[in-house]
């Protein structure tokens, strides 16, 4: 039956009814015996008389199944963008998710952290101007959660340093060159900074000199303040 319903359809066109369907089966038939680089070329050149590539279609469906056997093939584009809306797939993804119920959410959920962990980018603008994040309906704010959480680790891609690499490298305080002035004499006291008050001497307990009441205390340091 499967045989006479493709009988006479091209090559792309059975590639379009797979992803539509969600028919791994018959995108393994198709790919059958193709080098990775003709897959590849097959299966990113492929477009629909609307300007959708075939993980466009896929997504529109929400058909998990045949998303992660397009994700599996070698070199395999992720971001392809489409002719209409100027959509990536994760765009197209997040408009069949805005349309399902909330008891389909989780499902939702789970297909569109496979498109961001095998390398969609949720950073990409689409014709309106919207990330895949401002796209997510407001009903759901645990997908645009999974969204940002990957948007901010690619944002900051490369801003760290993982320790326990052989070649790490750790930030330290910088260093403080060292005075080029021309050391002071014995007994002479250091030049104070423009406008800078002088410094408060401290005091250990051992070196004290003297010892009463806090008035006594506050005349003592009064004094070795004014010398």
């Amino acid at each position: 039956m499967a045989d006479d319903e493709h009988e006479g359809a091209s090559v792309q066109e059975q590639l379009v009814e797979a992803c539509r369907r969600n028919n791994t089966d018959l995108l393994t038939e198709v790919l059958a015996g193709r080098s990775e680089e003709a897959a590849a070329k097959l299966l990113n050149e492929t477009v629909t008389v609307l300007g959708n590539h075939l993980y466009h279609e896929a997504a529109s469906q929400g058909n998990y199944e045949i998303i992660d056997l397009l994700l599996d093939q070698p070199g395999f584009e992720c971001d392809p963008i489409s002719r209409r809306e100027r959509d990536t797939p994760l765009h197209t993804a997040i408009r069949w998710s805005n349309s399902e119920p909330p008891a389909q959410q989780p499902f939702a959920q789970a297909l569109i952290e496979m498109m961001l962990e095998a390398g969609s980018n949720p950073r990409i603008k689409n014709k309106a101007g919207l990330t895949a994040t401002q796209l997510v309906d407001p009903r759901y704010p645990e997908l645009r959660q999974i969204i940002e959480k990957h948007e901010y680790a690619l944002l900051n891609a490369g801003d760290f340093v993982d320790s326990s690499a052989p070649n790490a490298k750790s930030k330290s305080a910088p260093k403080v060159p060292a005075s080029s002035a021309p050391p002071l004499p014995p007994g002479a006291a250091p030049a104070l900074p423009s406008g800078g008050a002088p410094p408060i001497p401290s005091y250990d307990d051992d070196d004290a000199e003297f010892s009463g009441s806090d008035e006594d205390e506050r005349a003592e340091w009064e004094r070795q303040r004014r010398k």
